[in-house]
């Protein structure tokens, strides 16, 4: 039975990054960690004995799971301490302090309304996704409550229901979003409670005074990679060597990119795209979350990616052709993968 007295924290969204994080906030003992599973929830149900054992487990440990384990090359092979496993938010008549969304950014505008049944006056969303605008939907339901935005940099896969595998990569930038209808020191103090279980769960993060701009530099680099990995189904090193006009389009793609930040007054340069080419050129090539969604037939995260700063571009009457023909080629390569799915 949790403690009254514990941080009510619910989790949405349990794929390799959910996981990675119910892990860190499962550390807290202060914290009552209840997750939405939904494409595995029963396996997250039950117990994970073929799971423990391939993590080394003992079959005891495996058997005490409630269905998430974690191998990490930084934190070891663990059990993830949830408290309550959810198929729906509708399923709870609690209201949590802190809603932890780090599901997939693929149809923004549907899932606030899903929380409804466990959101409270004084709930703080904390929002762990690709992507820039994200929080508007959040803000536009709930206009009165706090958001926190986070940009995360960790790899972690889901390689069978309920086993995520957490490399050394880990690191994540956080902020407010600032509600003009909540007063800042409490804002400030939430933010400041929600990095205490991060770092309670000894896990990399950064404050940051302005989360956009960390948000904005990751989409400039999404917005490259992640399309045209997709559409052209090689890895970013064979697509930048493919031509000479390879290289010059994906940076012309970039700083489109930028153009469109530095109308949202935030202060990025085009040095960020010399800087994040450069950046590619120095890693063996690799493909995309984006690809991969392709590759297994599941819709894409195409709106925050590329919507937003296409949507704002067109807002600003802006001419960004680059960034206008990958926008429509992907949206056309979604509505294939989305009509597929509803097959």
């Amino acid at each position: 039975m949790a403690d009254q007295q514990q941080t009510k924290v619910l989790l949405f969204g349990l794929g390799a990054i959910g996981g990675f994080y119910a892990f860190i906030l499962g550390q807290n003992p202060n914290v009552s960690l209840s997750v939405v599973a939904r494409s595995n929830y029963d396996s997250v149900k039950a117990n994970v004995r073929d799971a423990g054992r391939r993590s080394g487990l003992t079959f005891e440990l495996a058997d005490r799971v409630q269905g998430l384990l974690i191998e990490s090359q930084n934190h070891g092979n663990h059990k993830v301490e949830i408290d309550q496993v959810l198929k729906s938010p509708a399923d709870s008549t609690t209201k949590f302090d802190y809603i932890v969304c780090a599901h997939k950014a693929v149809n923004p505008d549907k899932v606030p309304p899903i929380l409804k049944p466990v959101v409270g006056d004084n709930t703080t969303f904390v929002i762990i996704q690709n992507g820039v605008g994200n929080e508007e939907p959040f803000r536009h339901t709930y206009p009165n409550n706090t958001i926190l935005s986070c940009v995360t940099w960790v790899g972690a896969t889901q390689v069978s229901p309920g086993l995520i595998q957490h490399t050394k990569s880990e690191d994540m930038q956080m902020g407010l979003f600032p509600n003009p209808n909540v007063d800042h020191k409490l804002e400030k103090a939430k933010l400041d409670a929600f990095a205490a279980f991060l770092t309670k769960g000894n896990t990399v993060f950064q404050v940051e005074d302005n989360i956009q701009i960390k948000r904005w530099e990751k989409v400039v680099w999404n917005a490259a990679w992640n399309p045209l990995t997709t559409l052209t189904d090689v890895d970013t090193q064979t697509w930048l060597k493919s031509s000479p006009e390879a290289t010059p389009m994906t940076k012309r793609l970039m700083r489109e990119v930028i153009d469109v930040a530095k109308r949202c007054d935030v202060p990025i340069g085009y040095d960020l795209a010399d800087s994040l080419v450069d950046k590619i050129l120095a890693m063996p090539g690799i493909y995309s979350s984006m690809h991969t969604d392709a590759k297994g037939g599941r819709p894409l995260e195409v709106e925050v990616i590329l919507g937003y700063p296409m949507k704002k571009a067109r807002e600003f009457e802006m001419d960004v052709p680059v960034l206008s023909a990958v926008y429509a080629m992907t949206m056309a390569v979604n509505g294939r993968l989305v009509a597929q799915s509803k097959l």
